[in-house]
């Protein structure tokens, strides 16, 4: 189990310049968005700074677009607002080419009752760690795509081999979509936002709990296997989308800000098919201010 009270975090980039090193010793529970906000703070720094060497500039370059304006597609979002959105998610950037397994910023009990222990030892320990290491494979034997993040990744999904292509979008997607979901979550969680992420949430969708209830719909009909979704579009408007088995919001040029899992290794042990009493007891571990952290940067761009 991982210890969110003696926490340290190396992060690392493309180049030894935008490396940067997080100690986080003794903290609190307010800890976890202290984690959050340097995580984020020492990555969007480095991506200011330098170029991603992958598709960044190509990407720009075949919309003609000379800022970082998606121009001739509205409703998308620039891979740099997507990688925004993400940016705060553990171990979305490989090591040496290798993506790990992202330690929880709590440990496997700290959900408790809304998500019981048992579940988030199988969660994360056996499925989310299956996914990076099925991607680590596929990658392996293509040193042109090994490297890149696995935001990029996702985002240039259509330029991946063909051979690997599903496997990336399943495996990546498994990856980062859970990745998000272990940041968005926290002891001690629930509420609502405050701030510019409250306002618009309201603006949008009339009420938080209007908010609520269209993304429990959203997640609840999803049909087998996916995920409910709060996006971020390149108007800089929210939106709710359920997508299918691991296939990431960031694959439609979608910045993802909140995502529920409801593939039913989830919640099985604790709610066996009663996923709607799962995704009533969800909302009790958001941490708000780490999704209102994702949100900014990824608005702010």
């Amino acid at each position: 189990m991982y210890n969110a009270q003696r926490l340290s975090i190396k992060v690392h980039s493309q180049t030894s310049s935008a490396a940067a090193q997080v100690q986080l010793m003794g903290s609190t529970s307010k800890g976890y968005t202290l984690m959050e906000q340097c995580r984020v703070s020492s990555l969007w720094n480095a991506m200011k700074s330098t170029s991603h060497r992958t598709n960044r500039r190509r990407f720009l370059g075949a919309l003609g677009a000379g800022s970082l304006v998606a121009a001739f597609i509205p409703w998308k979002t620039t891979f740099a607002q997507v990688q925004a959105g993400a940016i705060n998610a553990a171990s979305t950037e490989p090591i040496d080419g290798v993506f790990a397994l992202p330690p929880l910023p709590y440990n496997y009990a700290a959900l408790e009752p809304h998500i019981d222990t048992l579940t988030m030892s199988i969660h994360h320990g056996a499925h989310h760690h299956s996914y990076v290491r099925n991607l680590n494979t596929a990658l392996a034997g293509y040193p042109d795509v090994q490297g890149r993040s696995v935001v990029d990744l996702l985002y240039h999904i259509n330029d991946i081999p063909e051979a690997i292509r599903t496997t990336v979008r399943h495996n990546g997607g498994g990856h980062l979509n859970h990745s998000i979901f272990w940041a968005t979550m926290g002891p001690g969680g629930g509420g609502q936002p405050v701030g510019t992420l409250a306002t618009a949430i309201n603006a949008t969708f009339g009420s938080f709990e209007s908010f609520q209830q269209q993304l429990s719909d959203a997640a609840s009909r999803q049909f087998g296997s996916g995920w409910g979704w709060l996006v971020l579009d390149g108007n800089g408007n929210l939106a709710i989308v359920a997508r299918p088995n691991q296939d990431s919001p960031v694959m439609d040029g979608l910045a993802p800000l909140v995502g529920v899992d409801v593939w039913e290794h989830a919640y099985y042990l604790k709610y066996q098919n009663k996923r709607g009493d799962y995704l009533s007891a969800w909302w009790n571990t958001i941490n708000w201010e780490a999704v209102a952290l994702r949100y900014d940067q990824a608005r702010n761009f």
